[in-house]
């Protein structure tokens, strides 16, 4: 069995498109991820205060979770090549706007407060571009490879994702300890640039739905799908109040500052742990499937990621700390391709960019919106409390979803 499915692994890697995309993607995430640790660490040195670093999180969330429907509607009726390249263009230009927040001059001639506010102005336009962007990068796969590659597909997305998170976060944190963010955000524009090359490599893609529906009607379709698909429906949900409770990650900054006092190479490596669990997750999958009970191995993994998130939150260690988030990120890892796997297995073609919004919806939004509640609990509890806070409740969502959800605790593929 594991032969046969490591050799599934390399024919998809053999497809020249299949590589070209994970080249893009691998870009396009390395550079986000530089994005998100270093506005979040230049937000918290301005400000020093755990709401601010939360209000970037609400900056995103808001576009990302108010237009996924809509965008999903566009996505289906688009060629999704095209729109990948003008996505990407748009963030080359919000790269290039922090960019010129961090030159000297202009940072200097502006003050602490105009410079937060318009870094938030930035993040925002993230936020819609997001809301396109990414239910597009996962509904292209379809139209890449075969339908029966596709779960080997997912675990190399995810991977190739995984692996670009880690080297993101890593690279922001040595560039702001030793260049400046001048030359951190130069470095992102040029990996934005290299995705979009590689981008532009891809052949046009058929567009999926031609016929002439009213954007309500086809929104209300592509929900109809997710709810009356109970499995689809449980993942998801399962995953959006494990994210947006267990969003201990948003709080790194303060850890890594004033807890453990490791400076910003600690906080890089903090915040590229829960990565390098996933990849350790991705690498054991790829040689070892997971062939029955993935229901109950979901649950066991969410569960899991609830107690990790408590021993970080509890930790003034680096070393249990680092340990705790690599152990959550091998747990997530789980969730990320069990989810990953249904979705793209029960969604029907013509309705891929509507179910994919639906996911972001679900779960890339909710790390915005859970790191916006961290910031706020953190504000009101103290940071520890409500890093413990979040994971009790992680707990506490596992628990219901077993009483609550027995198709997805029995479910199997």
């Amino acid at each position: 069995m594991t032969e046969g499915r490591s050799s599934t692994a390399l024919e998809v890697l053999r497809i020249p498109e299949y590589r070209r995309f994970i080249v893009t993607r691998f870009f396009y995430i390395m550079a986000m991820r530089m994005v998100t640790t270093t506005v979040g660490w230049r937000i918290y040195e301005i400000t020093r205060n755990p709401l601010a670093i939360g209000l970037i999180g609400l900056s995103e969330f808001l576009p990302a979770f108010g237009l996924a429907l809509y965008a999903g509607h566009v996505i289906d009726r688009s060629d999704k090549r095209a729109l990948l390249l003008r996505t990407t263009a748009l963030y080359l230009g919000c790269v290039i706007c922090l960019l010129a927040l961090a030159f000297g001059p202009v940072a200097q001639s502006l003050k602490s407060h105009w410079v937060q506010w318009l870094t938030y102005a930035v993040i925002f336009c993230t936020g819609v571009i997001r809301a396109f962007a990414g239910p597009a990068l996962q509904a292209i796969i379809a139209q890449i490879v075969p339908h029966e590659r596709l779960p080997s597909a997912v675990t190399l997305n995810t991977s190739a994702f995984l692996f670009a998170s880690v080297i993101g976060h890593a690279t922001a944190g040595f560039l702001i300890a030793h260049t400046s963010y001048l030359v951190v955000f130069g470095v992102v524009c040029c990996y934005v640039l290299i995705a979009w090359v590689f981008l532009f490599t891809i052949s046009p893609k058929r567009i999926m739905v031609t016929e002439d529906t009213k954007p309500w009607d086809s929104i209300k379709e592509g929900l109809r799908f997710v709810f009356h698909t109970k499995e689809v429906l449980g993942a998801l949900a399962l995953d959006l109040f494990a994210v947006l409770f267990g969003g201990a990650v948003a709080m790194i900054p303060v850890y890594a500052r004033d807890i453990l006092k490791v400076g910003p190479v600690g906080f890089g490596w903090l915040n590229a742990a829960d990565d390098i669990g996933s990849i350790c997750t991705m690498l054991a999958l790829t040689l070892w499937p997971l062939r029955r009970r993935q229901g109950y191995i979901l649950l066991y993994a969410v569960f899991g990621f609830g107690v990790g998130i408590i021993i970080f939150g509890v930790s003034k260690i680096f070393l249990l700390s680092y340990g705790a988030l690599v152990c959550c990120g091998m747990l997530d890892g789980i969730s990320v391709v069990i989810r990953g796997t249904i979705v793209q297995i029960k969604t029907p073609d013509p309705m891929r960019g509507r179910v994919s919004s639906v996911n972001s919806m679900f779960i890339n939004s909710s790390n915005e919106l859970g790191q916006f509640e961290s910031g706020v609990m953190a504000r009101l509890m103290g940071v520890v409390p409500s890093v413990v806070f979040g994971g009790c409740m992680t707990i506490v969502v596992v628990i219901f979803t077993w009483w609550k959800a027995p198709a997805l605790r029995k479910m199997e593929y």
